[in-house]
Protein backbone atom coordinates (compact mmCIF):
# COMPACT_ATOMS: atom_id res chain seq x y z
CA UNK A 1 0.00 0.00 0.00
CA UNK A 2 1.19 3.60 -0.65
CA UNK A 3 1.47 6.82 1.08
CA UNK A 4 -1.11 7.83 -0.61
CA UNK A 5 -3.25 4.72 -0.30
CA UNK A 6 -3.08 4.69 3.21
CA UNK A 7 -3.77 8.29 3.88
CA UNK A 8 -6.91 8.09 1.62
CA UNK A 9 -8.44 5.43 2.95
CA UNK A 10 -7.88 6.43 6.50
CA UNK A 11 -9.38 9.76 5.94
CA UNK A 12 -12.46 8.66 3.92
CA UNK A 13 -12.80 6.11 6.80
CA UNK A 14 -12.54 9.05 9.79
CA UNK A 15 -15.18 10.56 7.55
CA UNK A 16 -17.71 7.87 7.71
CA UNK A 17 -17.34 7.04 11.24
CA UNK A 18 -18.01 10.97 11.53
CA UNK A 19 -21.02 10.29 9.96
CA UNK A 20 -21.88 7.06 12.36
CA UNK A 21 -21.45 8.98 15.26
CA UNK A 22 -23.56 11.76 14.29
CA UNK A 23 -26.47 9.82 13.14
CA UNK A 24 -26.15 7.32 16.59
CA UNK A 25 -26.18 11.12 18.14
CA UNK A 26 -28.78 11.84 16.30
CA UNK A 27 -30.94 9.18 17.27
CA UNK A 28 -30.21 9.14 20.45
CA UNK A 29 -31.89 12.56 20.87
CA UNK A 30 -34.90 11.14 18.84
CA UNK A 31 -34.73 7.93 21.15
CA UNK A 32 -33.13 8.11 24.11
CA UNK A 33 -33.18 4.58 25.02
CA UNK A 34 -30.62 3.80 21.55
CA UNK A 35 -28.01 5.64 23.79
CA UNK A 36 -26.33 2.06 22.78
CA UNK A 37 -25.90 3.10 19.25
CA UNK A 38 -23.72 6.10 20.52
CA UNK A 39 -21.95 3.65 22.30
CA UNK A 40 -21.01 1.63 19.59
CA UNK A 41 -20.42 4.57 17.13
CA UNK A 42 -18.57 6.36 19.27
CA UNK A 43 -16.50 3.22 20.17
CA UNK A 44 -15.37 2.82 16.45
CA UNK A 45 -14.73 6.39 15.57
CA UNK A 46 -12.44 6.44 18.40
CA UNK A 47 -10.74 3.44 17.52
CA UNK A 48 -10.63 4.89 13.46
CA UNK A 49 -9.67 7.98 14.59
CA UNK A 50 -6.36 6.40 16.87
CA UNK A 51 -5.74 4.93 13.31
CA UNK A 52 -5.85 8.52 11.46
CA UNK A 53 -3.50 9.66 13.99
CA UNK A 54 -0.97 7.19 13.81
CA UNK A 55 -1.37 6.71 9.60
CA UNK A 56 -1.48 10.15 9.14
CA UNK A 57 2.12 10.70 11.25
CA UNK A 58 4.11 7.84 9.49
CA UNK A 59 2.87 9.37 6.20
CA UNK A 60 4.17 13.13 7.48
CA UNK A 61 7.32 11.09 7.97
CA UNK A 62 7.40 9.50 4.69
CA UNK A 63 6.67 12.79 2.95
CA UNK A 64 8.61 15.15 4.46
CA UNK A 65 5.55 17.45 5.26
CA UNK A 66 6.36 20.80 7.19
CA UNK A 67 4.93 20.79 10.67
CA UNK A 68 2.08 23.22 10.39
CA UNK A 69 0.70 20.86 7.21
CA UNK A 70 1.57 17.89 9.08
CA UNK A 71 -0.48 19.43 12.55
CA UNK A 72 -3.63 20.46 10.12
CA UNK A 73 -3.52 16.96 8.92
CA UNK A 74 -3.89 15.52 12.68
CA UNK A 75 -6.39 18.37 13.57
CA UNK A 76 -8.44 17.70 10.70
CA UNK A 77 -9.76 14.47 12.46
CA UNK A 78 -11.32 16.64 15.53
CA UNK A 79 -13.45 18.40 12.62
CA UNK A 80 -16.58 16.41 11.17
CA UNK A 81 -15.59 15.32 7.75
CA UNK A 82 -12.50 17.76 7.42
CA UNK A 83 -10.24 14.80 6.76
CA UNK A 84 -11.83 14.76 3.41
CA UNK A 85 -10.81 18.07 2.72
CA UNK A 86 -7.41 17.63 3.84
CA UNK A 87 -6.74 14.62 2.21
CA UNK A 88 -8.37 15.81 -1.44
CA UNK A 89 -6.18 19.34 -0.92
CA UNK A 90 -3.02 17.33 -0.29
CA UNK A 91 -3.30 14.40 -3.01
CA UNK A 92 -4.71 17.72 -5.67
CA UNK A 93 -1.00 19.41 -4.09
CA UNK A 94 0.93 16.01 -4.88
CA UNK A 95 1.96 15.68 -1.06
CA UNK A 96 1.13 12.07 -1.30
CA UNK A 97 3.74 9.88 -2.70
CA UNK A 98 3.35 6.42 -4.62
CA UNK A 99 6.34 4.90 -2.99
CA UNK A 100 7.67 4.86 0.39
CA UNK A 101 10.90 6.71 0.59
CA UNK A 102 12.32 4.48 3.44
CA UNK A 103 11.46 1.47 2.24
CA UNK A 104 14.10 -1.13 0.79
CA UNK A 105 16.43 0.32 -1.94
CA UNK A 106 15.06 3.71 -0.67
CA UNK A 107 16.96 6.98 0.80
CA UNK A 108 18.90 6.36 4.02
CA UNK A 109 17.00 7.04 7.26
CA UNK A 110 18.30 10.16 9.16
CA UNK A 111 16.66 10.62 12.69
CA UNK A 112 15.21 8.51 15.06
CA UNK A 113 11.60 8.93 13.63
CA UNK A 114 12.95 8.04 9.78
CA UNK A 115 14.95 4.91 11.72
CA UNK A 116 11.26 3.85 13.05
CA UNK A 117 9.44 4.14 9.75
CA UNK A 118 12.49 2.44 8.08
CA UNK A 119 12.41 -0.51 10.29
CA UNK A 120 8.17 -1.08 10.14
CA UNK A 121 8.71 -0.98 6.52
CA UNK A 122 11.30 -3.33 6.33
CA UNK A 123 9.01 -5.81 8.75
CA UNK A 124 5.60 -4.60 7.20
CA UNK A 125 3.33 -7.10 9.42
CA UNK A 126 4.86 -7.51 12.69
CA UNK A 127 4.73 -3.82 12.71
CA UNK A 128 1.05 -3.69 11.85
CA UNK A 129 0.51 -6.39 14.59
CA UNK A 130 2.36 -4.17 16.95
CA UNK A 131 0.65 -1.35 15.77
CA UNK A 132 -2.67 -2.45 15.85
CA UNK A 133 -2.25 -4.10 19.80
CA UNK A 134 -1.16 -0.79 20.78
CA UNK A 135 -4.05 1.26 19.56
CA UNK A 136 -5.93 -1.53 21.01
CA UNK A 137 -4.26 -0.60 23.97
CA UNK A 138 -4.53 2.97 24.12
CA UNK A 139 -8.21 2.29 23.04
CA UNK A 140 -9.33 -0.42 25.61
CA UNK A 141 -7.57 2.27 28.02
CA UNK A 142 -9.87 5.56 26.62
CA UNK A 143 -12.88 3.07 27.18
CA UNK A 144 -12.01 2.28 30.81
CA UNK A 145 -11.97 5.77 31.34
CA UNK A 146 -15.79 6.26 29.96
CA UNK A 147 -17.19 8.90 27.77
CA UNK A 148 -15.19 12.05 27.38
CA UNK A 149 -17.65 14.26 29.10
CA UNK A 150 -16.82 12.70 32.13
CA UNK A 151 -13.34 12.34 32.40
CA UNK A 152 -13.11 16.25 33.94
CA UNK A 153 -16.84 16.16 36.12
Amino acid sequence: MSPRTLFRTVAFAEAVTWTLLLLALLLRALVPEARVAVSIAGGLHGFVFLCYVVSTSFTWVNQKWPAGRGVLALVSAAIPYATIAVEKSMDRHGLLGDIWRLGAGGEQPRGFLEKLQAGVLARPVAAVAVVLVAVAAVFGFLLLMGPPDTWFA
